[in-house]
């Protein structure tokens, strides 16, 4: 129990209240020009009030066309300042550190939200993305930059870059994906260039004192363990990061490439010497036991999710219960409202199976 509760401080001197991170929630509320809404305001503030060390934005795109999925949150332009400054002052209002999720879906934008062709590191047929061209790349590098001195000026105290989940910066790093001949292509060194020059020029724009994170996904989208596990171990050795945000799916799983079944995922992880970077995971970490064995495996804090959606306070009611279990699923309509969830947040979680009552 201790442990849950205790303070940890970062590489950029912050320091985090307890063990928990709100994982950055897909959510569906803001309004369609990224401008914050009334419901994205009071759904993350209520997770700050509920006990989250870190409360993390959703996604939010650095480009205008690398909008994700509808009433995405912006960070593109400082038309979304004022609503995102109101935000982190409320949110550290309750102690918890303020930090916003920089994203771009790339290949993943859907081209009826965009009115653009998609981009893409390369032509991609499936989707019908175009291939950036190299000005376009140091353009999007650039734009990634631009969005954490937003943040910043925002009143966030700091930013996690999202290289996961098969977006932009997950189809640079996928073999598969990229097939780029110049700089950003070909080597892992290559591949991942782009994320290496946009941690240097946060680290630059926005002093040592501002926390910076990774998230990265080691499976999926042509990306090989191996190689993640190499882009985390020179990550760390940049000393220029505070996190990583490994996002595992199922934080118990077996990884998926026959060769690596010798142990789990998530020990293919703390099996790195992460020196001074921090270490989060995320994925099927649902109960207070849960908790404690993530934690328990060498990991730093947890990166969570459905408990955050189903308990606005999940992480009080664990630090006050280590055996904590959520309510049952599907859950009422009415349940989800009284935790701060809107209409159309709600109307997104139907898509999750099970989740919600008919």
């Amino acid at each position: 129990m201790k442990m849950l509760n205790e303070k940890i401080t970062f590489l950029s001197g912050h320091q985090m209240k307890n063990r928990f991170m709100l994982a950055p929630l897909t959510n569906t509320q803001s309004h369609e020009d990224g401008v914050l809404s009334d419901d994205e305001y009071y759904w993350l503030t209520k997770r700050a009030q509920g006990g989250f060390g870190i409360t993390m934005s959703c996604a939010s795109h650095v480009q205008d066309v690398g909008k994700g999925f509808p009433g995405q949150l912006g960070i593109f332009d400082d038309k979304h300042i004022k609503g995102l400054t109101k935000l982190t002052t409320e949110i550290k209002e309750h102690d918890s550190l303020a930090i916003a999720q920089l994203h771009h879906a790339g290949m993943r934008s859907p081209e009826e939200l965009i009115d653009t062709q998609p981009v893409c590191p390369s032509d991609d047929s499936n989707t019908g993305a175009r291939a950036l061209t190299f000005d376009e790349v140091i353009q999007l590098r650039n734009d990634f930059i631009s969005a954490a001195v937003r943040a910043q000026k925002s009143g966030y105290q700091g930013v996690e870059i999202h290289g996961a989940h098969g977006y932009i910066l997950s189809q640079f790093l996928s073999s598969e994906i990229n097939r780029r001949m110049d700089d950003y292509g070909g080597s892992i060194e290559n591949r991942s260039r782009i994320i290496f020059e946009i941690v240097d020029g946060v680290r630059n724009e926005c002093g040592k004192d501002f926390i910076l994170g990774v998230r990265l996904s080691p499976e999926g989208f042509g990306l090989k363990l191996a190689e993640i596990k190499e882009v985390c171990e020179s990550l760390i050795a940049t000393k220029k990061i505070d996190f990583i945000d490994i996002s595992l799916w199922d934080s118990f799983k077996e990884p998926n490439e026959e060769e690596h079944k010798q142990k789990s995922l998530l020990k293919h992880f703390t099996d790195i010497d992460f020196m001074e970077t921090l270490l989060t995971v995320a994925g099927n970490i649902r109960t207070g036991k849960d908790v404690s064995k993530i934690l328990e495996s060498g990991v730093d804090f947890v990166t969570i999710g459905r408990g955050g959606i189903l308990h606005h306070d999940f992480p009080k009611k664990v630090i006050e219960d280590p055996d904590f279990e959520p309510i049952k699923l599907p859950v009422s309509k009415q349940h989800l409202v009284n935790e701060g969830l809107s209409d159309k947040f709600i109307k997104y979680m139907q898509r999750w199976q099970g989740f919600v009552e008919e």
